[in-house]
């Protein structure tokens, strides 16, 4: 069973029990267009307690929202079919510009008006196979405008980040933005800096690992929300991000995605820590930002400074860095010089480690790391090939 004949054995169950149920939101939208949606949600008229009582197999998922998960057999990946199923609801205010205050449960057209776009507010009914659209949404599908539904700034207002939202689907799905809508953004775009780091940071990789990222950049530029999210890039260095993001090719991890847009910034440093990026994450964009200019010369680089970067785990990340700045021949050099030699000679067995040190009598300091680090570039250069040989160097070098 897909999870879509899962989804409509839900709403034909609640349909038999009385209760009126339709796929709802991004499900219908992506259907609509063609796309394979990602998942299912089930909007109802049936409240909590009475989807609890019609499916054995659910718990609460959103209970102060009215949301109930329903769980089925095991799809084709061998993991357990899921189903959202949320009561129709009207939202109070948002003191917090996030979530609402309180809910009521009400009438699917209540339930279109409170969502945030009018392509996200549409409804479908896979029994009756039949769009029901309160809001205008399948008009604006089909003339590709990207509408928020009723006053914009006041669906911005409930929950900003629906600013970054607003980017990311009108450059995924090519829609041009109503000018009321974008007018609203940018004068609120100020407004994201109450946003948590964490949500800003999950909107941007979704935006950044997607083909669509080079517009997605352009966009955030023509919201107002560059600079906001990005202050580290100057406002006349943004044509290059957009341009880099555009240029970057198959597969986009997001701190690809990030360097991309870095790369040319004055100050790169406080973006992970603003972003409360993972360590890895944050690694690996500080790595790419950090060798692109030296592999850009890959051809003159000594192997005690190309041969760990070549090894890295981010190399496929770094040829695609440089060919999305126009530097194709280093990225082809890189490559070449990475197929052509033995991976144990880019990367040995060091010839010496601390202990090897303290077992030849020598005593542990800070000198270590610089007598490692030295015996490892001369062990990549060639200059020495054996441990005997790499002793002797350690040796001279402590007694210098």
């Amino acid at each position: 069973m897909t999870e879509r004949e899962f989804a409509t054995d839900v709403v034909s169950r609640l349909q038999a029990a009385g209760f009126l149920a339709l796929f709802a939101g991004g499900c219908v939208r992506d259907e609509l267009l063609g796309l394979e949606p990602a998942d299912f949600d089930v909007a109802t008229s049936a409240t909590p307690d009475q989807v609890k009582a019609i499916f054995r197999r659910c718990h609460s998922f959103g209970a102060s929202f009215g949301v109930v998960e329903v769980l089925g057999p095991r799809g084709a990946d061998g993991e357990w079919l899921k189903v959202q199923v949320a009561t129709f609801r009207t939202d109070g205010q948002y003191s917090d510009g996030r979530r609402p205050d309180q809910v009521a449960f009400s009438t699917p057209e209540e339930d279109a008006a409170r969502r945030d776009f009018t392509i996200n507010g549409l409804f479908f009914d896979p029994i009756a196979n039949e769009v029901r659209d309160y809001v205008g949404g399948r008009a604006d599908l089909e003339a590709r405008v990207l509408r928020a539904i009723g006053d914009p700034a006041q669906r911005f207002a409930e929950d900003k980040l629906r600013l970054l939202r607003a980017v990311r689907m009108a450059a995924r799905f090519g829609l041009s933005v109503d000018p009321a809508t974008l007018t609203a953004a940018r004068s609120m775009a100020g407004e994201l800096r109450v946003v948590s780091a964490e949500r800003i940071a999950d909107e941007l990789r979704k935006m950044l690992v997607h083909p669509t990222r080079g517009t997605a950049t352009r966009l955030l530029r023509e919201f107002g929300l560059a600079g906001i999210v990005f202050p580290e890039v100057p406002t006349e260095k943004w044509q290059d991000a957009q341009r880099s993001t555009d240029q970057l090719e198959g597969p986009v991890t997001f701190p690809l995605g990030l360097a991309a847009i870095l790369w040319n910034a004055l100050v790169t440093s406080p973006v992970a820590e603003r972003l409360r990026l993972s360590n890895a994450d944050a690694d690996r964009v500080d790595w790419l930002l950090r060798v692109r200019p030296l592999a850009e010369n890959a051809e003159n680089m000594r192997p005690s400074e190309l041969f760990p970067i070549l090894v890295h785990p981010g190399i496929a990340e770094l040829l695609s860095f440089l060919r999305a700045l126009g530097q194709n021949a280093a990225a082809d050099a890189c490559l070449r010089i990475l197929l052509e030699v033995p991976r144990e000679k880019l990367n040995p067995p060091p010839l010496l480690t601390g202990d090897d040190l303290k077992k030849l009598g020598h005593k542990p300091g800070p000198r270590f790391k610089r007598v490692l680090e030295e015996i490892r570039a001369a062990q990549l250069n060639g200059e020495i090939e054996d441990r005997d040989a790499a002793a002797r160097r350690a040796a001279e070098i402590l007694a210098e």
